[in-house]
């Protein structure tokens, strides 16, 4: 099982009303029907995902986090999960302000481009870098805001959430969950599952 879903599952109640935006084939989503009982809506842009989805008997409906989410009523669900998603939106702050208007509860995994890795790349070559967890071209990746652990600490606080854990993953291995930001949270991780809870 990937280390964020790992980390994720530990977060969910059993029983919880989640929405996944960004559900892929909905592998998560399963997880979560299984391992937690939930009650799991899907939400995703392509097509091959939607029916990757409805082959495996998931509810998810085709739509885009950028212009979908004022569909959903205030309140709809007990948590909403972003898993590698929120950097691929168009308006970040436009989705988490939505997610938190329609969740109690948020959970966000994401790429930290703050990892030393990446700033050593490009320091040295001087390139956007290309890795195993990042292997796309900077002008055909899905992530088209880049940013670092730290950068989405403000932005979960600019739109009124309270971070109730941050855990650092760094290729197989989990770090220590922690409350805040810090230099070495930032520079040692490359992804961040964030627990955010709405205020």
């Amino acid at each position: 099982m990937r280390k964020d879903y790992e980390a994720i599952l530990e977060q969910v109640a059993h029983g919880s009303r989640i929405l996944d935006i960004g559900c892929s084939d909905g592998q998560l989503m399963e997880l979560l029907e299984k391992e937690k009982g939930s009650e799991v809506r899907g939400l995703e842009i392509s097509q091959a995902g939607v029916n990757a989805c409805v082959a495996k008997g998931l509810a998810v409906i085709q739509g885009d986090a950028d212009k979908d989410l004022g569909l959903f009523p205030d309140n709809s669900f007990d948590l909403v999960i972003l898993s590698n998603t929120i950097q691929a939106t168009m308006n970040p702050h436009a989705v988490l302000s939505e997610i938190h208007r329609i969740g109690q509860r948020a959970i966000v995994s994401l790429p930290n481009f703050g990892f030393w890795k990446i700033r050593l790349l490009l320091a040295l070559k001087g390139k956007m870098p290309v890795t195993k967890d990042l292997p796309d071209t900077w002008y055909n990746t899905p992530n088209i805001h880049l940013c670092t652990i730290q950068d989405f600490a403000d932005l979960a606080r600019e739109t009124n959430f309270a971070i109730k854990a941050i855990m650092p993953i760094n290729g197989e291995v989990r770090g220590r969950s922690v409350t805040k930001t810090g230099f070495f949270t930032n520079l040692l991780a490359q992804k961040a599952v964030f627990v955010l809870e709405r205020i």
